[in-house]
């Protein structure tokens, strides 16, 4: 003869199998009824095209950029040296010479203060437009201080030192010899 089982009270067996029933059951993710219910799910796009909204968005978002674009680095280099009254400013194209910069500055301080400080100008203001500085050096010493921004190379150096390397003609001859 089979065992029985024992009874369950009437609340508990009622509750178990509503919440067995809740979890077996999938959940509607499609709305059926009124176009407005209906509406508020994403469209589907057909592959390989996109709405026309997405093109007027980018064209927004373009132009918005190019209202906010950053001036040019050798701009902002040239205004922090005449900010900071750098002495016989020389900027020279390099292209179609070397492939290292776009643009060689050659500036000159009335001291190594002077010098520390501007190049601490051109960077100060380099970060402030959003160009990183790769690399400076010779900013201890103060006589010749190179300040590397990858499309501008910028030597700010003393009278002295400036005289004696003559950057300017080096430069200058081979963009005689290269054109």
């Amino acid at each position: 003869m089979a065992a029985k089982r024992p009874s369950r009270s009437s609340s508990a067996s009622s509750a178990r199998p509503a919440a067995r029933a809740a979890r077996k059951a999938p959940a509607k993710t499609v709305a059926k009824g009124p176009a407005k219910a209906r509406a508020k799910l994403p469209r589907k796009v057909a592959a390989g095209t996109r709405p026309a909204t997405t093109k007027l968005a980018k064209a927004k978002a373009k132009a918005k950029a190019s209202a906010k674009a950053p001036p040019a680095l050798a701009q902002v280099v040239l205004a922090a040296l005449e900010d900071m009254k750098a002495v016989n400013v020389k900027a020279m194209d390099v292209r179609g010479i070397t492939d290292i910069t776009d643009m060689m500055v050659v500036a000159s301080g009335t001291s190594d203060r002077h010098v520390k400080s501007i190049a601490d100008r051109v960077v100060q203001r380099c970060k402030e437009a959003g160009y990183r500085p790769y690399g400076i050096e010779g900013e201890r010493d103060g006589e010749w201080v190179l300040l590397d921004l990858n499309d501008v190379v910028l030597h700010v150096m003393l009278p002295r030192v400036r005289e004696f390397y003559a950057l300017e003609k080096l430069w200058e001859k081979g963009a005689a010899k290269g054109s």
